[in-house]
């Protein structure tokens, strides 16, 4: 596409849309910083591309991965407090806060939060549909004739959500309990659906 070959395949969406708001900034009417001093607008500007970035799926393991490594520094420092000294780490914590926030979705009651996954489906699935018209390899979850919606919800769920939220809660105990347990109830219920699952995505 036009926007992977502005931004050489490397996280392709994300710099796009850091590109097209800081743009936005530029306009005097549309400029939320106009009181802050240069060094504090670099400093603005850098955070938010390393958040942004950071939501990028393919780093999510090397995210998790640090995210484990400052809880068990947690735990060893045996204080409970977590201390934020430098940029480093303020920034991980703030890039894991945004990458959760991203994920939220199976966090919340199914009820509320249907249309969005159904949603977030019929991409995956125009995703796959795009990569087999190009005759590339179909991305997980994204093969519309093999994938039954609430399997792969369990699958996404177990892989890639579970894991996060319950590093961030052993992060910020005991504030995020309550998550996890609208998590697993979700979990459960996408499990439960399985052998009567419809294929309901066109």
């Amino acid at each position: 596409s036009e926007l992977a070959l502005m931004y050489n395949d490397e996280s392709v969406l994300e710099n796009h849309h850091l590109a097209v708001a800081f743009k936005l900034l530029q306009n005097p009417d549309c400029d939320i910083l106009s009181n802050l001093n240069n060094k504090q607008r670099q400093t603005f500007r850098k955070m938010v591309i390393d958040m942004v970035l950071a939501t990028d799926m393919s780093k999510h393991m090397s995210l998790l991965a640090d995210l484990k490594t400052m809880v068990e520094s947690k735990k060893v420092a045996g204080s409970g407090v977590l201390f934020l000294d430098n940029y480093n780490d303020r920034i991980q914590v703030l890039q894991n806060m945004v990458h959760c926030s991203d994920l939220s979705n199976p966090t919340s009651p199914w009820r509320f939060t249907a249309s969005g996954w159904i949603g977030s489906w019929r991409s995956f699935f125009r995703q796959g549909d795009r990569e087999r018209s190009a005759g590339i390899e179909i991305s997980p979850m994204c093969d519309r004739d093999n994938a039954t919606i609430e399997k792969s919800q369990v699958g996404f769920i177990d892989y890639i959500v579970h894991p996060l939220w319950e590093t961030w809660a052993d992060l910020v105990y005991p504030d995020s309990q309550y998550i996890l347990e609208t998590l697993e109830e979700n979990r459960n219920w996408y499990s439960s659906m399985i052998p009567s699952s419809p294929r309901i995505l066109t």
